[in-house]
């Protein structure tokens, strides 16, 4: 069920051929998922999820749903629940497959919501989304008719759950490549609108992150940056000393006033934050499709507003931004 040909197809169809060759490249000569241990289970999940007929695909829901003209037996439920929960965790949704809710460990619709009143609209534009995860997002970006989204992540779990979710809802203009932001060619200026929401916190340089994010874009894109922020004043900035809520792979947050001035020297104008709020913690938690510790755990007991380090809990910004001509 991995197959990348339909991007490539659709690839040539748009002024992004140029680089055909080189994502030929990295996506096929350079992909070898055998070397990840649970591959071949989850390739064998994929291969056995049942085909749903006369279905009804919403994107534009906070679950993204498909659902077949005549309902589920229940031994039918219980099996292909049972082929879903054989991709956990399932971290990014909700997705509504047939009677059974994935109730994923975050709301991401949340985050949607809270984004897009305040972007362009994406009918017609070429988008990349950076970090893409499962690919929730991507799908309800689908709702807004763009021309093609491209999601990048080199998660092989994540681009599972993609696959087991497109295998339902059908070949749309949103397509996976396995991939980190390095392996994109350089200088492409070509996305309309790029997506960057939970990595930045995650580069060593947030500034080298910034600047591969612009020269992504054409001249005169959008930028759509989520990002962990602290309260504070420009210049003020945490570097946790060691985990920060957990996590050892989060390296700078910035103040609102600090990550709009990074923006404004990586060649950004217009640059605005439009949304700011601690993440709660009904909005990211355990559940059955995802058993594992989450932001409940990763918060000091007696005081829900630090970390269990001691540092702010999360909050998040959502910052919007012009690629400079």
């Amino acid at each position: 069920m991995i197959n990348h040909q339909p991007f490539f197809e659709h690839l040539k169809r748009t002024p992004l051929e140029k680089w055909l060759t080189h994502f030929q490249q990295v996506v096929n000569d350079d992909f070898e998922p055998e070397r990840h241990g649970d591959f071949a289970r989850w390739n064998e999940v994929l291969d056995k999820l049942p085909t749903l007929h006369d279905t009804r695909v919403n994107f534009d829901q906070s679950a993204v749903t498909a659902n077949p003209a005549d309902p589920l037996s229940e031994k039918s439920l219980a099996e292909l629940k049972e082929s879903l929960l054989g991709l956990h965790p399932w971290r990014k949704g909700p997705f509504s497959i047939g009677g059974v809710d994935i109730d994923t460990e975050w709301r991401s619709d949340w985050k949607w919501d809270r984004v897009l009143p305040h972007i362009s609209p994406l009918k017609n534009r070429t988008v990349l989304d950076v970090g893409c995860g499962s690919g929730y997002h991507m799908w309800r970006m689908c709702a807004e008719d763009p021309a093609m989204v491209i999601g990048i992540d080199p998660s092989l779990l994540f681009m599972m759950q993609f696959y087991a979710i497109q295998h339902f809802v059908g070949q749309q203009s949103a397509y996976y490549l396995p991939i980190g932001i390095e392996a994109m060619p350089k200088n492409m200026r070509s996305f309309c609108t790029v997506f960057s929401m939970g990595v930045l916190y995650h580069r060593r340089s947030p500034m080298d992150h910034l600047i591969e994010l612009r020269e992504l874009l054409r001249p005169g894109g959008e930028l759509v940056l989520e990002t962990l922020v602290i309260d504070g004043g420009l210049g003020d900035t945490l570097v946790p000393s060691g985990r920060y809520a957990r996590m050892g792979n989060v390296w700078f947050l910035p103040s609102p006033d600090t990550m709009m001035l990074w923006l404004e020297k990586c060649g950004f104008k217009n640059v605005r934050m439009v949304d700011c709020a601690p993440t709660a913690l009904d909005e990211q938690r355990a559940t059955e499709w995802m058993t594992f510790q989450s932001l409940g755990d990763f918060l000091d007991p007696d005081d829900v507003t630090k970390t269990i380090e001691g540092y702010p809990a999360p909050k998040r910004a959502v910052f919007v931004a012009t690629a400079a001509r």
